[in-house]
């Protein structure tokens, strides 16, 4: 059984959304105000969390910023009564995973969380199926896949959900070439048209995390015209 959390201070939202969950056999727990729902995610660690980006108290964005502070893996679909693309963008920029306009369909809902779920079991099956304990070694910069760690020179490296998935996809693949459309469609899952900066910004945080210089990157190269690829020759 999963565990949901929905940050939402909309009772009628809370309430509809806890009748299609529990259809999925989830555990649903609720909270109306950013600060409880920031305590909430710190002491639940969910396997999901439904966040609204206009919140009492804390807004959305905020709540996400410090939920990936935390440390906490959770993957999180943003809700936002606004359509402006600054929104969706900042929503993604700061950590969620997908995000729904309001007013959104309980189809598409339910779509956008059965994606996720698929997505852990694949991660977890893909674990369980590894043979022996895979670690990719590059210089000084260790990748374990299973454990979902990075270490750096032997110091860990904090990395959110998207930032290891990119690591690894790209490590995995090295001097493979990936634009950013391709990246948005095999890391979120979804068809992002129009949000391809969101990868710029996701690889300039993790290139912050593990290269040495910035402006002269050892890991993870730019293909000019093309997007970005895994140094080969590592």
């Amino acid at each position: 059984m999963k565990n949901v959390l929905i940050i939402e201070d909309d009772l009628e939202i809370i309430h509809l959304l806890e009748i299609h969950l529990k259809d999925l056999h989830c555990d649903v727990g609720s909270a109306t105000s950013g600060v409880n729902g920031l305590q909430k995610a710190i002491e639940l660690r969910p396997d999901l969390i439904i966040l609204d980006i206009m919140l009492p108290e804390m807004d959305g964005i905020e709540v996400c910023q410090k939920i990936r502070a935390n440390n906490i893996k959770s993957p999180i679909i943003m809700l936002t009564a606004k359509s402006e693309e600054i929104d969706k963008v900042l929503g993604l920029e700061v950590g969620a995973d997908d995000y729904l306009t309001k007013p959104f369909s309980v189809r598409e809902f339910i779509a956008r969380v059965k994606a996720i779920f698929r997505r852990q079991k694949m991660t977890e099956k893909s674990g369980t199926n590894i043979a022996s304990h895979k670690i990719l070694q590059f210089e000084n910069l260790s990748i374990d896949i299973e454990m979902r760690k990075v270490m750096l020179s032997g110091q860990k490296v904090e990395l959110s959900p998207k930032e290891f998935e990119l690591l690894v996809l790209l490590s995995s693949n090295a001097g493979k070439s990936y634009d950013r459309t391709k990246l948005l469609n095999l890391i979120w899952g979804y068809d992002f048209k129009g949000y391809e900066h969101t990868v710029n910004s996701h690889i300039n945080r993790l290139r912050s995390k593990i290269e040495p210089d910035m402006g002269n990157p050892t890991f993870i190269l730019t293909t000019w015209g093309v997007g970005y690829k895994f140094n080969e020759e590592l």
